[in-house]
């Protein structure tokens, strides 16, 4: 018999902690679990990373067909077609792989993470439903063919955290390229890509659009929270390029605001909003969210829901609560005990089953939580995440336990034990040649649904390293995770440029003896100051639905006069009281600006603010902002 398929589903009999020890059978059971995941992943690791590897094109084993750098989402061509690369989930893989590759050189995996880059390059220019390069809308296209083109059939678009994801996935290579003393390649052949999607982002991120299951039109915490990440980190590697990113530190604080109001009072992360009301919003978007914005070095911060925090711990709790009474193959598990996963509970794609994704997802973080608890000798609990801890160890209360305690202790092993229950879930469920599809019956949990589903073999890798303590590269969260007293939706419009250098050095091998330095090998902006400033326009204008205000003026930035390039105005701020219409566009200092607004028709109608043209000189004394406010005329 296959090792994996031999493998015991054992969480669903471990013992409740009584008086915060571990009786003997809990013990047993828990070292059983615990030998049996470590079986798992000595087995299973080679077998993702071989048919994760075998899904990318165009030298992939089972992408024939595909792009080089094409991150083909499953070989399913029927039942589901899974044959298309989406820009969410390539982005996932890739940062797992980049993720790998910082930790330990493997030139196979520079390879695919070039060839990566090159597709991305090219695929950002290609024209699609969703829109043209030109104003960047078309980088919220979801998915295309494989070999690149445009996918023209129905479908959930916008869906607007494709961008911010691959900025992140991008940065982690960019950042090391620096690191290692390439600080020429990542800006001459990475960053490139990745401005493009740091403009999308700042320009887009209050704008709705589809979430990362592809079903509901809103505002996803998922997004939201991805969007803030990117943007801090971009901000941080521009800094290192020698350059600025003055979209990203403006727009971030005001992303990580709009980020909080997903909380519920109730105590769970309501993932969709705007949209998706008849959903509880209970949904592993949430814990999806948690574990894709992990930083250790900010321990259990809450403003960034990270994976300890006490918000993300009970949401932790209120998420795989919900799937417990719903799937057969939960029946009987206690709380405190893990469970299999789904997308929300409310699902019917293809009956509502759970997914290895989501499963592993709930692992991970646990696995994430503990490396934090670990490396500062301590765990709090709170009132908030209180009811999370009480299910594994049922005495404790609220308060710090020094790792020198029995409670502190008893956590450990019992989070330990929750987390392998989850891993032990998903990999027992896998076929006996270890593959994984997307999803498996809710009812005897027989794999089912679009076969080695790629984000699935990403998703085990990810939750089997931090089980090994492996933790990825901080994001700089310490900079970004401070929330401003008040909201705003400020937007930044941008311009987007096709990366022109599509090419790497033959040699980029990792250098251990370079010292790193603020900059790497590229000089700071001449000067001191910066070439652009950012420049807000705030303008007063009552409109009816369907209507828009848009800038156009007399230079690039600003559409040069062709209605068709005008910079669109949000109205995230418009109340009947104070029609507030505004964008921020990040112009170059010293010059003259001659622009007016006009207010376009849902039907491309287009009517003129009366004469005369207004006019500014940008800045050239080393502002950094400035700001234009009017009312319409």
């Amino acid at each position: 018999m296959h090792a994996l398929s031999s493998i015991l589903l054992v969480g669903a009999y471990a013992v409740q902690t009584v008086l915060g020890r571990v009786d003997t059978v809990a013990r047993r059971e828990a070292e059983i679990l615990k030998r049996d995941v470590d079986s798992l992943i000595a087995t299973e690791t080679p077998i993702a990373w071989r048919n994760l590897l075998c899904n990318i094109g165009s030298s992939g084993c089972a992408a024939s067909g595909a792009a080089s750098g094409a991150v083909v989402a499953s070989p399913s061509k029927s039942d589901p077609d899974y044959w298309y690369t989406w820009t969410r989930d390539s982005a996932l893989v890739l940062k797992g792989i980049v993720d790998s590759f910082v930790n330990t050189y493997d030139a196979n995996l520079q390879t695919q993470i070039h060839n990566y880059v090159i597709s991305q390059a090219k695929l950002q220019s290609v024209s699609n439903p969703s829109g043209s390069f030109s104003n960047g809308a078309g980088l919220g296209e979801p998915k295309f063919l494989v070999n690149l083109q445009q996918f023209t059939g129905e479908w959930g678009r916008p869906q607007r955290d494709g961008p911010p994801l691959r900025a992140i996935a991008l940065i982690g290579y960019a950042r090391w390229l620096v690191d290692n003393g390439y600080a020429s390649t990542a800006q001459t052949v990475v960053w490139p890509v990745i401005k493009n999607d740091l403009t999308y982002t700042a320009q887009y991120w209050n704008n709705t659009g589809f979430d990362l299951w592809e079903e509901v039109q809103g505002s996803s915490f998922f997004t939201i929270a991805s969007s803030h990440r990117a943007l801090v980190e971009g901000a941080a590697l521009a800094t290192k390029l020698g350059t600025s990113c003055a979209s990203c530190t403006a727009v971030a604080p005001q992303v990580l605001c709009f980020l909080q109001k997903f909380w519920s009072n109730s105590g769970y992360v309501v993932s969709n909003i705007n949209g998706g009301n008849w959903r509880s919003g209970k949904d592993v978007n949430s814990i999806i969210t948690s574990i894709h914005n992990f930083d250790a070095t900010v321990g259990c911060d809450v403003n960034t829901f990270q994976p300890c925090s006490d918000k993300a711990l009970l949401n932790h709790k209120a998420v795989t609560d919900s799937f417990r009474s719903i799937y057969g193959v939960n029946s009987g598990i206690a709380q405190g005990v893990a469970v299999a996963v789904g997308r929300y509970s409310e699902d019917t794609y293809y009956n509502g089953n759970p997914w290895y994704l989501a499963t592993l997802a709930a692992a991970e973080q646990l696995y994430d939580s503990l490396i934090v608890w670990k490396k500062a000798g301590s765990i709090t609990v709170t009132s908030t995440s209180l009811p999370f801890f009480k299910d594994l160890v049922s005495s404790v209360t609220a308060g710090t336990y020094s790792s020198s305690t029995a409670t502190y202790t008893s956590i450990i092993n019992a989070v330990q034990t929750y987390a392998d229950g989850y891993m032990n879930i998903a990999g027992s469920r896998a076929h006996s040649n270890g593959s994984m599809p997307e999803q498996f019956l809710r009812s005897g949990g027989a794999p089912v649904g679009a076969r080695d589903l790629t984000w699935s073999y990403s998703a085990f890798l990810t939750a089997a390293a931090r089980r090994a303590g492996v933790i990825p590269p901080s994001w700089n969260a310490a900079s970004g995770n401070t929330v401003p007293g008040t909201c705003s939706g400020a937007a930044v419009a941008g311009s987007y440029t096709s990366a022109t250098v599509t090419t790497f050095p033959t040699s980029l091998t990792a250098n251990p003896s370079y010292t790193v330095t603020a900059t790497g090998t590229v000089p700071s902006p001449t000067g001191g100051c910066a070439s652009e400033v950012l420049v807000t326009f705030k303008e007063l204008a009552t409109t009816t639905f369907g209507q828009t205000i848009k800038i156009i003026g007399s230079i690039p930035a600003l559409g040069s006069w062709n209605t068709a390039n005008a910079v669109a105005l949000s109205a995230a701020g418009y109340t009947s009281s104070n029609p507030l219409w505004t964008i921020g566009v990040l112009l170059p200092a010293g010059t003259a600006v001659q622009y007016k607004f006009i207010n376009v028709g849902a039907d491309g109608s287009v009517k003129w603010e009366s004469d005369p043209n207004r006019s500014f000189t940008v800045p050239s004394d080393c502002s950094t902002t400035s700001t234009q406010s009017s009312s319409w005329r």
